[in-house]
């Protein structure tokens, strides 16, 4: 049925599914956001009790996500794995011993005679919440502003800085998506907590965190994405495969694509209309506004980076290096092979729609609190 498809097409089909997972990924942050508010919404200690048992009832299906986008782009496109892991593997390894102790945390908090106490597995959370966000944003920056990396004729890569991936600490466009994903993430946390706890009290402390860090999020947002569109992108010429860079690659890309443009649009709409009933209409469905919204607008993202004839993993030390979905891709073999797989993906997404809401058919209150067995987080 798909040996028909062409590589390319193979390989645009790919990167939509890829696209796909990293949207929901950054959706299923605001597990990270509300691990980040535990002290802030909850003053006692049944309170944070019951904002870790909301959070943490859905935390698997973001780390599972994680490792699916890993894996995924392991499979489909080897040369960005190889890469970005042979190369920045201190920024990386900083990110992935965040996502462990997040699973440990959750995992051993409550247990019975824990060696650390419910405090440090806490302070794993918070770890977890704002550094590992954090790095996330950071390094998918560097889709846009590009690594320090060459690549031989032979495909095998060579960062060119000691650093090893800290150095996106040191682009101020970096930094900001970093903050702007962490401040969603509080954002979308403080909503999905509204939604899921009934008490007044965590729900009054929620609905001001979202005005707030929502404010936060938008600064940095429009800073990044002006300066997105305003920025010289990294292109390639279809025929030639030469790498070069364009004024305002990024801008062309929306405005010759208007399916990314309109889930651009969109995405931007519903993720402030969420926040806006939240905070002016006290409404606790804000989330399945702002969550939505905010998948389109990454989805949207992803598109601009990969289609085009634009470079996604471009290098900043050596331009021919960069990284597209022609030349990062496996072989037309092995994606016409994924792509038959890729037909149980609905059945995946319709066991995680039923879990998810058997998982959320009771909202969390203080009467659970008491009862116990339910809540082992």
């Amino acid at each position: 049925m798909f040996d028909s498809l062409t590589h390319l097409q193979l390989q645009q089909y790919w990167w939509f599914i890829m696209s796909v997972v990293a949207s929901t990924l950054v959706f299923l942050l605001f597990v990270q956001g509300g691990q980040t508010l535990i002290g802030t919404l909850g003053k006692t200690d049944d309170e944070r009790t019951m904002v870790i048992n909301s959070i943490g009832r859905k935390w698997e299906f973001t780390f599972t996500t994680l490792v699916v986008f890993a894996a995924g782009m392991f499979a489909s496109f080897p040369l960005f794995y190889a890469t970005t892991f042979g190369g920045a593997y201190y920024a990386w390894k900083i990110f992935l011993i965040c996502f462990v102790l997040q699973a440990i945390s959750f995992e051993f908090r409550r247990k019975q005679g824990n060696l650390l106490g419910q405090k440090t597995y806490e302070g794993f959370l918070y770890v977890n919440g704002f550094l590992g966000v954090f790095l996330l944003g950071a390094a998918v920056a560097t889709f846009f502003t590009g690594s320090e990396f060459y690549r031989s004729e032979y495909n095998l890569s060579y960062w060119q800085t000691s650093l090893h991936g800290l150095e996106i600490l040191f682009n101020p466009q970096n930094l900001a998506l970093g903050l702007a994903l962490l401040f969603l993430a509080r954002t979308l946390g403080a909503l999905y907590i509204l939604n899921n706890v009934n008490s007044e009290v965590i729900q009054a402390r929620a609905r001001r965190q979202v005005g707030l860090n929502a404010i936060v999020f938008l600064v940095f947002f429009l800073y990044f994405v002006i300066r997105v569109l305003l920025m010289e992108g990294y292109a390639y010429d279809p025929a030639t495969k030469e790498v070069f860079l364009e004024p305002y690659k990024y801008l062309h890309n929306y405005l010759e694509m208007p399916v990314a443009l309109i889930l651009f649009l969109a995405g931007v709409v519903l993720v402030l209309y969420g926040i806006g009933i939240t905070w002016f209409k006290e409404s606790r469905k804000g989330i399945w506004f702002t969550g939505p919204g905010t998948f389109l607008t990454v989805l949207s993202l992803f598109f601009v980076l990969g289609y085009n004839n634009t470079c996604f993993y471009p290098s900043s030390f050596d331009l021919q290096s960069s990284l597209t979905i022609e030349n990062a891709s496996s072989s037309r073999y092995t994606l016409t092979a994924m792509t038959y797989i890729s037909l149980f993906v609905p059945v995946v997404a319709t066991y995680i729609f039923f879990t998810w809401r058997a998982i959320d058919r009771n909202k969390i209150d203080d009467q659970d609190m008491k009862g116990g067995e339910h809540h082992i987080y």
